[in-house]
């Protein structure tokens, strides 16, 4: 594939489009767009629910309005890996859980490290590493923040007699440089934003030999504002924050009724209690509120609106009509809904503008790179599989 080519492509749709994506639906209690508000009108809640349940059939739906919708599709297509279907021991995938198995299998299958050292990136418990060892790498060195997590995983190598070390290390301190090598393969199973640009660029600098990342959570990380990491994305006028970093991660694998019950809860909550501070406050603004455990949202309205008045300093009235804001907050869900619904039309293809990044950075300093998916969707969506390999002719 050309991904300069690639990139150009979604960079100009993208910058075409931006009204229709770089904004904050909570800042809108209505339909910002004219074009758009009878046809978002015109939809039912289960209508919305069903065109955001899949994005294929959103983007049909939304190119009768904005043709450039129709691009997107095509952008949006990489290549699948056919792994292999790997028989495992059962006592490697014990104590993993739900999807994890399956994402860890395709990574693996997709990696297949028989030669080279591997350094395992923001390790955790050291699943993918175990894995790896067992398959053939000849030894795994992995790095994890947390203390406990690699205690668990060295407990867990000495258990099964796996050749892998691990140390405690924050991968964004400068210690971290001492671990990345040359003669070595680092991979980063979905490690965060910052985290994974530090593999890359530490691997850069040292001219590893492979790297393999699968990127997540490009919203982690210090500025406001998204830095380029390649010199043809520095080009773009494009200007992402991190609230558009953020709309790149939100096609989620379907969540339990309950889960997605208090969600929604949580959002007409959210948006009643904003109604509600914005006529006590004179002020006609979103006031943003802390983030709570969901139980909070298994107790009463009026609850979460003393607290969350508490967190913002806000003295209510003693006569606050708390049902008449409940059903605004509903009113104004639906808007929001609809707004998202939209926005969500462009998060691949965001994602993937934020991944060809990457991938040109990586380029532009002498890796051959492959780009594509190594698992299905239905197990996760950050299912983008970049993998790199220092062209020994060039620096």
């Amino acid at each position: 594939m050309n991904y300069d080519a690639h990139f150009f492509a979604l960079d100009q749709l993208l910058s075409r489009t931006q009204c229709y994506w770089q904004l904050v639906a909570f800042d809108h209690s209505h339909i910002p767009w004219p074009e758009l508000v009878s046809p978002l009108q015109a939809l039912s809640d289960d209508d919305v629910a069903e065109l955001d349940s899949c994005p294929h059939k959103l983007q049909q739906w939304l190119a009768q309005y904005i043709p450039d919708v129709a691009q997107l599709a095509p952008l949006e297509i990489l290549p699948s890996l056919d792994n292999q279907n790997v028989a495992w021991p059962f006592w490697l995938e014990s104590g993993i859980k739900g999807r994890k198995i399956a994402q860890l299998k395709s990574f693996v299958s997709a990696v297949d490290e028989q030669h080279l050292p591997v350094l395992e990136w923001c390790a955790g418990k050291g699943h993918l590493g175990r894995m790896l060892s067992y398959s053939g790498a000849p030894r795994v060195q992995s790095v994890e923040l947390q203390s406990h997590l690699c205690e668990q995983g060295k407990h867990l190598a000495q258990k099964y007699q796996l050749n892998i070390q691990f140390d405690q290390l924050d991968v964004l301190s400068k210690r971290a440089s001492h671990f990345v090598e040359q003669q070595q393969h680092g991979v980063a199973l979905h490690a965060c934003g910052a985290l994974h640009q530090q593999l890359m660029q530490l691997g850069v600098e040292k001219q590893t030999q492979k790297l393999t990342l699968s990127p997540c959570c490009y919203h982690l990380i210090e500025q406001d504002y998204y830095t380029a990491m390649s010199e043809r994305a520095k080009q773009s006028a494009l200007q992402l924050q991190k609230s558009d970093l953020k709309l790149a991660l939100q096609e989620t694998v379907t969540a339990a009724d309950r889960i997605t019950q208090l969600r929604q809860t949580e959002v007409e909550w959210r948006l009643a209690f904003d109604s509600m501070q914005q006529i006590v406050c004179d002020r006609d603004t979103y006031l943003s509120v802390p983030s709570v455990s969901k139980s909070m949202f298994n107790g009463t309205f009026s609850d979460f609106c003393f607290w969350a008045a508490d967190k913002k300093g806000i003295t209510l009235p003693d006569d606050i009509d708390f049902d008449a804001y409940l059903i605004k907050g509903k009113q104004r869900k639906q808007v929001t809904d609809r707004i998202e619904l939209i926005r969500h039309a462009f998060r691949r293809a965001i994602e993937l503008w934020l991944v060809l990044d990457r991938v040109l950075f990586l380029q532009q300093h002498g890796y051959q790179v492959t780009l594509s998916e190594f698992c299905a969707k239905t197990i996760t969506p950050r299912n983008v599989l970049i993998q790199a390999i220092k062209n020994k002719n060039k620096e």
